[in-house]
């Protein structure tokens, strides 16, 4: 959902970096241009509208639906939820992003080689690590559920992005 969110008009007029183009004391950015407010804002709202619908489908199937074990299925509690998700996922985002501006990988962009294949797998699974977290938080499992949720996500995460790669919402895999 946040993916096409950032290629609305509306969008393109309200985003500004998070950094704010400032620069570490190595003079290179902190985050970068694509890591903006407008698109943090917008992941948490994307996760909460999410959270919603998914509640919706769990109406219909709920034994499916592990989360609802322990909370009341209602549109207030999957909103929170999805609101708190979307924040961990942009949160677990920053640091790879730090991380890639002191290796002059631009924002954006990928590079080839061995870094390039590290980084993205790293792409697929950051955000992932937040969000697993937090339906940790909310749901208790064995620590291999949280893995299985991980490799689950960034399966779901390529597949997702082949997607609006071969539909020319996104720009690289």
């Amino acid at each position: 959902m946040n993916m096409l969110f950032v290629k609305t008009k509306l969008y393109s007029k309200i985003k500004f970096p998070i950094d704010g183009g400032k620069k570490f004391r190595d003079e290179k950015r902190f985050l970068g241009e694509n890591k903006t407010w407008a698109g943090f804002f917008g992941m948490i709202l994307s996760g909460a509208l999410s959270q919603l619908l998914w509640g919706f489908v769990c109406l219909k199937i709920p034994e499916i639906c592990y989360i609802y074990f322990y909370f009341d299925n209602t549109p207030l509690f999957n909103l929170a939820a999805g609101a708190a998700m979307g924040l961990a996922y942009v949160l677990f985002e920053l640091p790879n992003s730090f991380i890639k501006r002191r290796l002059d990988i631009p924002s954006g962009k990928t590079v080839g080689g061995a870094k390039g294949c590290i980084f993205f797998l790293i792409d697929q699974v950051d955000s992932l690590f937040g969000v697993a977290a937090v339906y940790a938080a909310l749901y208790p499992m064995p620590f291999w559920q949280y893995i299985l949720y991980i490799l689950l996500g960034a399966v779901t995460h390529i597949w997702i992005n082949s997607i609006l790669y071969a539909a020319k919402i996104r720009r690289n895999l």
